[in-house]
């Protein structure tokens, strides 16, 4: 077996195109608006307000979507959720070419709209998208199907604000979301050509709110997913700055969008290298404990960029927090979707969008809202020192995810 068994596959091959060009596209998106709000607006609580409109919306959702992608076509559903993504962009491109005749509050008011509407969209596409992986490869490679898939989201939602900032700082706005759109649009295109071979398990005697009592039940009954899952959901709910970043870049560094896609574009460089070597050599013995350390390993380097001054120096230290953040997501992936059956992947994937929404989303309105009360740099350091409690404490209360090979 080597590291690109999954990618011999032409379907999976498609759908991790597909599912990279869609994830990247949107990451630019969301680094795009939050500078633009933050340009009316010039309030950090704005860009954690974002976060709380899209994961809103998600969160109603994305329970009942999880239930839907076990009993009805996982294919139908991410190509649904795709052309409403593509729908907003085309709004967000008309907005673009009218800002300069346009009212702040009218932009905002549309900005706003935008993301409401990903957030539904997302809500439905991430458990439909997370449960056709198996029914892509054949189950000797769906280990490193989910390694691959797992990684290539990650550096899809690092690279991918990195580019945005970088072309929308030396273009336009309207560039930038025609680039977007272009790539949504090809994304489309590649999951509709894909084979549809699910198998159905519909059980019609059961209701909905028994078989989401059932997924949820199996999450929290499972030691080393819900401790993975609560693990990666506190670190970055206290322990993320990336909210933050346009902050930094004007206040600390006193730069533009060149240096905020700078800054965005370090974590790329770490996943990135990071993922080639786990391609190289998987984690595999004392997987429990690299995750652990690997998010500790997180907070000291939130803490260290938030005590940074200059900007390379800031860029190597979000590089490193780029490198481990890819290790722990790896890691904690694999270990969800391994330690999951066929029949509760829509569900189960449903319960660990719900963690990832809460960290990412309710993170960047923590962020927001701290940095407003303690101050831009002790925020960050505070959120960084809970990370490693909330670590210390993990290690403690979770022996199973600890001892874990992987």
């Amino acid at each position: 077996m080597t590291a690109f068994d999954a990618l011999k596959v032409i379907p999976f091959r498609h759908f991790l195109f597909a599912r990279f060009s869609l994830i990247f596209s949107v990451q630019m998106q969301n680094l795009i608006l939050s500078w633009l709000v933050y340009d009316i607006t010039k309030d950090p609580l704005s860009l954690g307000l974002i976060g709380i409109a899209e994961v809103i919306p998600f969160l109603v959702v994305v329970l009942f979507a999880g239930n839907m992608a076990d009993q009805y076509s996982r294919k139908k559903m991410v190509i649904y959720a795709t052309l409403l993504i593509v729908c907003a962009s085309l709004i967000l491109l008309f907005l673009a070419i009218n800002q300069s005749s346009l009212k702040p509050s009218i932009l905002l008011s549309g900005y706003f709209s935008v993301v409401i509407v990903i957030g539904l969209a997302r809500g439905f596409f991430g458990p439909a998208s997370q449960a056709m992986v198996p029914n892509l490869v054949p189950s000797s490679v769906f280990a490193n199907a989910t390694t691959w898939n797992t990684t290539a989201f990650h550096i899809a939602a690092i690279i991918g604000p990195a580019f945005g900032g970088l072309i929308f700082g030396f273009g336009q706005a309207s560039i930038s979301m025609s680039v977007i759109l272009s790539m949504q649009l090809l994304s489309l295109l590649l999951y509709i050509t894909l084979s549809d071979h699910q198998v159905y398990t519909q059980r019609k005697d059961e209701s909905v709110i028994k078989r989401l009592k059932e997924g949820i039940k199996f999450v929290f009954n499972n030691q080393v997913i819900i401790a993975s899952l609560s693990l990666d959901l506190f670190a970055v709910l206290f322990g993320g700055a990336t909210a933050l970043l346009p902050v930094f870049a004007v206040e600390v560094y006193h730069c533009g969008a060149e240096g905020l896609g700078l800054l965005r574009a370090a974590p790329a460089v770490g996943a990135v290298l990071m993922a080639v070597l786990i391609m190289i050599k998987p984690p595999g013995k004392g997987a429990g404990k690299i995750l652990l350390v690997s998010v500790a390993a997180f907070g000291l380097c939130m803490i260290a960029f938030a005590l940074s001054k200059n900007l390379y120096v800031s860029f190597a230290i979000l590089a490193l927090s780029g490198a481990v953040d890819n290790v722990s997501v790896v890691i904690r992936q694999t270990l969800v979707q391994s330690n999951t059956p066929d029949e509760m992947r829509g569900r189960v994937a449903s319960v660990n969008s719900v963690f990832i929404g809460l960290s990412n989303e309710i993170g960047s309105f923590e962020s927001g809202l701290a940095a407003k009360i303690f101050g831009l740099v002790p925020s960050v350091i505070y959120g960084g020192l809970a990370t490693i409690g909330i670590v210390a404490a993990t290690a403690k209360v979770a022996p199973k995810l600890r001892a874990m090979d992987m």
